[in-house]
């Protein structure tokens, strides 16, 4: 009776672990399927970039415009397909991997999709170098080159910068940063007993274990000074 109570407790507590932790798995998704939407919106036109009909003279800018084109598809591809397979291999590893997997699942994601993102922001980039590079081909006089470029520029600008206002108004330090994994030097013991061989989900459990007797003792002795109580 005493071994399968402890059994379902440390089975109830895995699955309350794993809950938390699939939190910031579902958010990391979330996030990866945004990016590759927006990547592959851009994709398309860097794309209908390079289907353009436009003057080779000057050459230099011609070649500009095209390298800046191909950098921009090739960005925003690359961060469509590993978006894409982040979110399917990283649940995928989660549901279906052995012990530890969510842990791994989730940290790996975590650093991934931050590539992406920085593939997206340079796609970007690059699709402004291109449209700069084609206002000055097609454009016939110096003002009218001089006065799109410069709205191209105030546009990227004005992206930048409030890419980074949002990035510092929302930043999260990395000392107060909570995540779902219980990072607290604990006693293993209870973990390789019951049968768990993943160090990180061996302190957690051991450490929620502790808690959760530690809790019951504290209001057994409650109960017993309620009852010795003199009525």
């Amino acid at each position: 009776m005493l071994l399968a109570d402890k059994r379902a407790l440390e089975t109830n507590l895995k699955v309350s672990l794993l809950s938390i932790r699939e939190k910031e798995l579902n958010f990391y998704t979330n996030n990866c399927l945004a990016i590759g939407t927006q990547s592959a919106l851009l994709a398309g036109f860097a794309y209908a970039a390079l289907q353009t009909s436009i003057e080779k003279e000057p050459l230099v800018l011609h070649l500009v415009y095209l390298i800046c084109s191909v950098a921009s598809l090739g960005f925003q591809l690359l961060s469509v397909v590993s978006t894409t397979l982040l979110a399917m291999l990283g649940p995928g590893l989660a549901l279906r991997g052995p012990d530890g997997s969510m842990h791994s699942a989730v940290d790996n994601m975590v650093g991934e999709y931050r590539y992406a993102f920085f593939a997206f922001l340079k796609g970007l980039l690059a699709l402004h170098g291109a449209a700069i590079a084609y206002s000055f081909i097609m454009l016939q006089t110096w003002f009218e080159k001089i006065v799109i470029s410069t709205c191209i520029c105030i546009s990227l600008y004005m992206i930048l910068s409030y890419i980074r206002v949002l990035l510092k108004r929302f930043a999260i330090p990395m000392s107060g940063a909570v995540t779902g994994r219980f990072d607290r030097p604990e006693d293993e013991a209870t973990g390789v007993a019951s049968g768990i061989n993943d160090s990180n989900e061996i302190r957690t459990l051991s450490s929620l274990i502790h808690s959760q007797e530690a809790a019951r003792a504290q209001r057994s002795k409650a109960s017993s000074r309620e009852m010795s109580r003199p009525a």
